[in-house]
């Protein structure tokens, strides 16, 4: 059955205008290392900052040639020496047929039917082409690919903002109580992650694009690893780790400190890290970063690619509480203002501009909310002075 468009849309809570931008010298968040509240760069997708490409390969396989180039001047000089009625030279190209099948995950080899000519071509699937000793059986990366809705590789134009129907059902969230403390805190993030799942897996269902439940972890203390980077000092905030699709909800880094009894600001937070695992499931994630590679990671494209994810992420987390706020369940008008006032997470605190500024950072949160169409929250669309 398709996915009917969400209710309503709510409206700003009474009485509360739009949140001050930060100003030089304000009460403000700490100065985190990657954002007031979201981790961002080194705890990235696909490993943060990528490498330089080199020449490697060129060199690798011109040394490759020219060894097996000597090594076969050495047996062609020791055939003739020792008489041999057939030379090297006649044995042609079926030489190479004898050659294995199996290779490494950058080169798949495939041998023809009806010549004994080798093809190779390249692979990015980390299994190769096998054949049995017999010859009989081959298993191929083609044959493993996996069934269902795949991840597009597409930014302005993923499916996911294609439908301007399509909005987050208007479901009822049932929290697990709040308190400054990090077993109540976990408890309310697994109370939460139900909630977010259920309405995820409708909309990625109606769009056609993968849907996984990801992991939540809570590191404890002040020292942690993780496969996206290493924290220390206990300074890291929360952060989404596409390679194993897991959000980090680290306690010291939610500022309970600050924050105190407050959980639509926290519940705003696990929104927006959930809406990062949404753009890796569609492939927006994998797009921004090769396009983001491409332009240069630090270049002023780059940064602003930056800026164009994070507040697509803002605007889907505002559109996560706008959908369930008021529906009977825990997430009533206080905790839904405290989300709606405290989203002046921008780029504040120096640094990179890799978030966007304070204002934009409030208004694609808030228009998420009020609007709760996913295409709304389409920044790759967006003008640049609508995400600076």
């Amino acid at each position: 059955m398709p996915l009917p468009p969400p209710g309503a849309a709510p409206l700003p809570p009474p009485q509360i205008g739009a949140p001050v931008p930060f100003q030089p010298g304000a009460v403000g968040p700490p100065q985190l290392p990657y954002g007031p509240r979201f981790a961002q760069p080194a705890f990235a997708p696909y490993g943060g900052y990528r490498a330089k490409k080199s020449n490697g390969g060129v060199i690798a396989a011109v040394a490759i040639v020219a060894v097996m180039a000597v090594l076969g001047g050495l047996l062609m000089v020791i055939t003739i020496a020792n008489g041999g009625s057939k030379h090297v030279a006649d044995a042609g190209y079926s030489s190479y047929s004898s050659y294995p099948t199996t290779s490494s995950s950058d080169y798949t080899t495939t041998t023809s039917s009806d010549t004994s000519t080798t093809t190779t071509g390249t692979s990015r699937d980390s299994t190769a082409s096998r054949e049995t000793s017999a010859g009989s059986t081959r298993e191929t990366s083609a044959s493993r690919a996996p069934s269902g809705p795949q991840p597009h590789h597409k930014l302005a134009d993923n499916p996911l903002w294609l439908d301007n129907k399509v909005g987050l059902p208007n479901q009822a969230c049932n929290l697990s109580r709040w308190a400054t403390n990090p077993d109540a805190s976990a408890a309310f993030f697994e109370s939460a992650r139900p909630c977010l799942d259920s309405v995820w897996q409708q909309v990625m269902s109606y769009t056609n694009l993968p849907f996984r439940v990801p992991t939540v972890k809570y590191p404890s203390g002040k020292n942690w690893s993780s496969p996206c980077g290493d924290a220390s000092g206990g300074n890291v905030a929360a952060f989404y780790c596409s390679q194993n699709e897991t959000l980090y909800m680290p306690y010291e880094g939610l500022q309970p400190n600050q924050y105190g009894n407050r959980p639509g600001v926290y519940l705003a937070v696990f929104a927006h890290e959930y809406a990062h695992h949404i753009q890796a499931l569609s492939g927006i994630s994998e797009a921004y970063w090769d396009a983001r590679y491409e332009a240069g990671t630090d270049s002023a494209a780059g940064l602003e690619m930056s800026r164009r994810n994070e507040l697509s992420a803002q605007c889907l987390s505002g559109t996560f509480l706008g959908s369930t706020v008021g529906r009977g369940g825990s997430v009533d008008q206080a905790m839904y203002r405290d989300a709606w006032q405290t989203q002046d997470r921008g780029d504040h605190n120096g640094g990179p501009r890799d978030h966007g500024s304070d204002a934009h950072a409030v208004s694609w949160w808030q228009h998420g909310a009020q609007k709760n169409r996913m295409f709304e929250c389409n920044t790759w669309a967006a003008k640049s002075s609508d995400v600076s």
